[in-house]
This record gives C-alpha cells, sequence and structure tokens, in this order.
C-alpha cells in the first residue's frame, strides 16, 4: 500500500507538471524541480507509466489463475494470492479513479477495470463450484450416515436401503421425507469453512460492484435445495388450475402434505436459508436480503399458490374442515411471514401471504353460506317414517357442532366481517369474552333458525298432528342436546338453551293433546247418563267399547313411530300413563260397581290396568329400517 500510496503521489506530481506546463519542455522543467526535492522520486518521476507497470504485473499474477484449469479454491494458498491480487488490483481503480480525466490513466483505467471483469467472472465461478460442492457434501454425508445433516426430516432406513440396492438405477426420484415433529432447530446446510470462503468471495464481488451476479450465482444453488427439500416433504408442484380440477379425496391428500410442508418451510428451511444468507453476505445486508429473496420466492409462490387455490375452489360443505386446515396453518405462521419477509425485497411475498390468508377467511364463509343454502333448498317431500329424526337435521347439527370445534378459528373469521381490515393484525385473536353476541354466534343463531324453519316446513307433511308433534319433538330435542353438549351451547348462550327445550315441552303438550285427548275425554263419566241404573249400564259399556277401539288404534299407530332419545321416550310413557292409567281404573271402577253391569262386566274389561300399562310401554318402539336412531 505504500508503493501504491508513492505511485498516487508521483502521479499527482505528473498531472500538476502538466497543467501547469504550457510546453512539453516547460513540464519536463517542472518534474525536474519536483525530483530534486527527493532522490528516490527521480526514476519514477522519469517514468511516465507507473499505472501501467502495476497493471501489467497484476495481470500476470491475475491471469495465471484465470488460466487454471482446476478450481482456484482447491488450493488454499492459491485462492489466498487470487484475492490478495484482486483486493491489490480494486485499490488501483479506486485511488486512479479520481483523474480519470487524464487520458493515459482513462485508458490503463479501462485496462483495469476489464481486468477486474475477468476476475469477477471467474470469482462467480468459483463461488458457484464452491457451492455446489458443498452441497454435494452434504448429500454424500447423509446417505453414508443413514440419516441426514437438514434437521432430520428427509428419507427413512428403509427408503435409504432401497436408494443403496438401486444405485445403478438413476430413476432420480426424490424420496419423500420423515414427519417433522420439532421444529425448533436449524440446518447446518454448509460447513463453516465454505461459508467463510463464499463470504471472502462475495466481499470481493460486492466491492467491485458485481453483487446482483454474487447473488444469483448463491440463490441459484440453494433455490434448487429449496425447491428439492418441498420434494421431498411429498409437496408436487401444481397449477393453480390443476388444483381447482382434482378429485375431493386428492386434494384432502395434498392439503395434508402441504400443511406439513409449509410448517417446516416456515419454521425449519426458510429460517435456516435467512441464517446462511446472512453468514455468506455479512455486512452486506441489501445483498442477504435481495439473495433471500431470490432464494425463497420460488417456494414461497407454489406454496401461496397452493392455498390460493384452496381459497378460490368449491365451497362445498364438505370442505370446510381441510380449508380450515389451511387456513389456521397460514394463520399461524404470518409471525414468521413478517419477521422474515419484512425487507424491501420480501415485502410482497408477505402482503400476498396475508392477502391469500384473509382469502381463506372469506372462503370459510361462503361456505357457511353454501350450507344455508343447502338448508333452504333441502325438499320437503318425503316424511320421515315415525316422525324420526331428519337427515338435514342429523347433518346439520353433527357438521356445525364438529366446525365449533374450531370456534377460536371460527370467531376469527367472521369477525372479519365487522373489522375486514385493520393496521395491524392479531393472528390469533378470539376468547371467551361476550360469545353470546359475537359474529359466530349471530352466524350459528342464523343456521339454527333456517333449520327450524325448514324442519316446521317438512312437518306439515304429516297429516296426523300427533305425528306432526313427535317430529318437532324429536328435532328440536335433538338440536338442544347436540347445542348443551358442545362449544355451540357457550356460543348461543343459556337463554337460547332454555328457549328452545320449552319448545320441546310444547311439543309434548300438543302431542298429549291430539293422541290422547279423545281417548281421555270417552273415560269421563256423564252424569244425566247415570241418573238410572239400566241406562249407566248402558252408556258406561258403550264408552268402554269406545275406549277399547281408541286405545288399540293408538297404540298399533303409534307402536312404529319413534322417539331416538330413550329419556325422552320414557317420559312420554310416564307422562302418557300417567294421564291415562288413573282415569281408566276410575272408569272400571265404576263399571264394576254398577249393580245392573256387573254380572256381565269382565265380558266387556279387555284390558286390566296392567295391561293397559304394558301397552302404553309399548309405545315409540319403531319399525325395521326407520332411521330414526340417534348419532
Amino acid at each position: 500500500m505504500a508503493e501504491n500510496g508513492e505511485e498516487k503521489l508521483i502521479a499527482v506530481a505528473r498531472h500538476i507538471a502538466k497543467t501547469l506546463g504550457h510546453t512539453d519542455t516547460m513540464t519536463d522543467d517542472i518534474l525536474q524541480i519536483f525530483s530534486s526535492f527527493d532522490n528516490r522520486f527521480r526514476e519514477k518521476l522519469t517514468d511516465d507509466q507507473p499505472l501501467e507497470r502495476s497493471l501489467k504485473s497484476l495481470h500476470r499474477q491475475i491471469s495465471r489463475h484465470l488460466s487454471a484449469q482446476h478450481p482456484i479454491w482447491s488450493d488454499s494458498a492459491d485462492s489466498a494470492a487470487f484475492l490478495d491480487s484482486v483486493d491489490q488490483l480494486l485499490a488501483i481503480i479506486h485511488e486512479w479513479n479520481p483523474m480519470a480525466n487524464d487520458k493515459s490513466v482513462s485508458a490503463s483505467l479501462d485496462k483495469a477495470e476489464d481486468l477486474l471483469q475477468q476476475a469477477m467472472f471467474r470469482l462467480q465461478d468459483e463461488f458457484t463450484t464452491l457451492m455446489q460442492r458443498a452441497s454435494e457434501s452434504v448429500d454424500l454425508t447423509r446417505h453414508q450416515n443413514g440419516g441426514d445433516n437438514l434437521g432430520g426430516y428427509y428419507e427413512s432406513e428403509e427408503e435409504e436401503e432401497e436408494v443403496d440396492d438401486d444405485d445403478d438405477d438413476d430413476s432420480g426420484e426424490i424420496p419423500i421425507a420423515h414427519p417433522v415433529t420439532d421444529y425448533g432447530i436449524l440446518i447446518e446446510a454448509l460447513p463453516a469453512g465454505i461459508i467463510s470462503d463464499l463470504h471472502e468471495i462475495a466481499k470481493r464481488m460486492v466491492a467491485a460492484g458485481y453483487d446482483k451476479e454474487c447473488s444469483h450465482a448463491y440463490s441459484v444453488s440453494r433455490r434448487e435445495f429449496l425447491e428439492e427439500s418441498l420434494s421431498r416433504l411429498g409437496l408436487q408442484k401444481l397449477s393453480m388450475d390443476q388444483v381447482q380440477k382434482m378429485q375431493w379425496n386428492e386434494l384432502e391428500d395434498e392439503i395434508e402434505k402441504w400443511v406439513k410442508a409449509v410448517n417446516v418451510a416456515l419454521r425449519i428451511l426458510f429460517p435456516s436459508e435467512r441464517r446462511l444468507c446472512d453468514r455468506v453476505f455479512f455486512g452486506f445486508n441489501s445483498v442477504s436480503d435481495l439473495s433471500f429473496m431470490e432464494v425463497s420466492r420460488g417456494s414461497t409462490i407454489q406454496l401461496l399458490n397452493f392455498a390460493d387455490a384452496v381459497a378460490i375452489s368449491s365451497r362445498a360443505p364438505e370442505r370446510l374442515f381441510k380449508v380450515l386446515d389451511v387456513y389456521e396453518a397460514l394463520r399461524d405462521l404470518m409471525p414468521k411471514f413478517e419477521f422474515m419477509f419484512s425487507d424491501q425485497y420480501c415485502v410482497l411475498l408477505r402482503n400476498e401471504a396475508l392477502t391469500i390468508w384473509r382469502r381463506l377467511g372469506e372462503a370459510i364463509r361462503g361456505i357457511f353460506m353454501e350450507l344455508e343454502n343447502l338448508i333452504r333448498r333441502d325438499p320437503a317431500k318425503t316424511p320421515v317414517p315415525g316422525g324420526g329424526l331428519h337427515p338435514i337435521t342429523r347433518y346439520v347439527m353433527n357438521y356445525i357442532r364438529a366446525a365449533c370445534r374450531s370456534r377460536i378459528t371460527l370467531e376469527q373469521v367472521f369477525k372479519e366481517i365487522i373489522v375486514p381490515s385493520a393496521s395491524a393484525v392479531d393472528y390469533r385473536e378470539g376468547d371467551d369474552r361476550a360469545l353470546s353476541s359475537s359474529s359466530l354466534a349471530v352466524q350459528m343463531a342464523w343456521i339454527m333458525e333456517l333449520l327450524e324453519s325448514n324442519l316446521e316446513t317438512k312437518s306439515k307433511i304429516y297429516k296426523d298432528s300427533a305425528l306432526l308433534a313427535v317430529f318437532m319433538m324429536n328435532n328440536e330435542r335433538y338440536i338442544v342436546q347436540k347445542v348443551k353438549d358442545s362449544e355451540l351451547g357457550l356460543l348461543l348462550g343459556d337463554d337460547w338453551v332454555r328457549k328452545h327445550a320449552a319448545k320441546v315441552k310444547q311439543y309434548h303438550v300438543n302431542y298429549h293433546r291430539s293422541s290422547w285427548s279423545k281417548v281421555s275425554g270417552v273415560l269421563k263419566i256423564d252424569n244425566n247418563a247415570m241418573s238410572s241404573p239400566t241406562g249407566a249400564s248402558r252408556s258406561l259399556k258403550e264408552k268402554l267399547k269406545l275406549f277399547n277401539s281408541y286405545f288399540e288404534e293408538i297404540c298399533k299407530t303409534q307402536s312404529t313411530w319413534i322417539i331416538f332419545d330413550e329419556q325422552l321416550k320414557e317420559e312420554l310413557r310416564i307422562s302418557v300413563a300417567g294421564a291415562l292409567s288413573p282415569a281408566y281404573r276410575n272408569f272400571i271402577g265404576r263399571l264394576q260397581s254398577n249393580n245392573d253391569s256387573s254380572r256381565h262386566t269382565e265380558r266387556h274389561i279387555k284390558f286390566s290396568v296392567e295391561d293397559l300399562e304394558a301397552r302404553i310401554s309399548e309405545l315409540f318402539q319403531g319399525s325395521s329400517g326407520s332411521g330414526g336412531g340417534r348419532k
């Protein structure tokens, strides 16, 4: 550097002489005066090509490395010498640039720039070679040790044996990954020595203004690693159109793979790549950010496009739960996106992730709208035999009960209707406060209302008002129990449960009134008809005959009816027996106490009180294949 300083001083002296000298003779005189101050400068001031001489020396040194057929970094002494020559060349260019207006200096600087460009191209090749060599050594280590250096999520021993057995088979198939349970790991993708060498090369390339070329060489290699990693995780490269055209069972499998892959990518692969970028390009934040974006962009877009395709695909109700899986995966990973994709190059990827996450929320709300349409469109054509549970009741209640296992997520999704955009997004919103008035509670109450309205329409198919009441009682009871036994109870609240439990009781009353009021009425004693023994006997016998007929008919009919809930069934039987048995016992007692009819009483009494109660206990047995059981 001291020599370079002297050369710079000499160049300045020569520049002053040329500026002050009006003729060549005057210039030479001025140079002679400068040289008289120090004999060491005499030879150098009379030498009018010091820059050219230095460049020739560097050209010889650098060309020797450029012409080498082997990688320069295969020998540490060669690599150190090459970097030293590049440093000298950069220093000369930097020091002589202020005098670039001088024609002779400008011509020499052009030669220096050409030499620097050749050196940078060779450095770029060496950088790429180091990256490839390091990747090969990592792969070799993984196969030799029967495991891997990359976080423990690649092939199993079984798969490794298959690889060993098929060494000659160059099929290029990528083995599938192990399941990952520990996300708290980082991949040491390259050895520390290689990272140090890459950093030294990067320093020179950035200093020479070849930062984009260096970033490109880095990102090409690492991008391949990320893409291969996703393939090992079982994730296919699918276009959005292919995803939308997949059969649902196939898409379910792909979603499961995607959820695993996106978690590994955002929790292990991308943080590891970010760390590697920062180490290779230490001190050059902008280059590190650009490189990370170039490395991760393709894989990130692949992951986000899949989620977007799921968001805009069919909104059939059965897809809810897998769409929720995708939504929750992205939601839980948004802080990772925020942390790793916040720089100027990656911010678009972060914003796209946020947009797709919100689009998935729209898809979930759209699925619930489709569920509403499904309830509205369900036809009221064929009555359910025996007044049992309607399939729509079972389907809707089991569906929303299962959905409410993701209540926190759904609270967040439906809250976005009220607050569609916020400057700060809380990705894990949702608690137990004010549930009964939450957006999700309103949505669930609305679905309940649609279902009940649909059931009331269906109940009108039944011509028998008692069977209508049984149908509504069954379905309302099922609804209430499903609400009470799940998170729906928290959402809809105790008032809703009490209100609908009261509806069940009202249908119970309606059933009694429709079925048994006529039978009970027969057992009432008409005091006018009892004024004479003969008239009383005749009246009692006629009433008993009529009662037997009504009772037989009702028992025969209602034994095939269905009450799905055992407790409700027992309550109904007890209430019927409780209302009928005392009246019947009293009636039989009056008949037996009548002197005129006592001789033939037993002939007219078809049922004892015990028989009556036994027949009542056979009500609501249902018929085979009636489909009214509870599930």
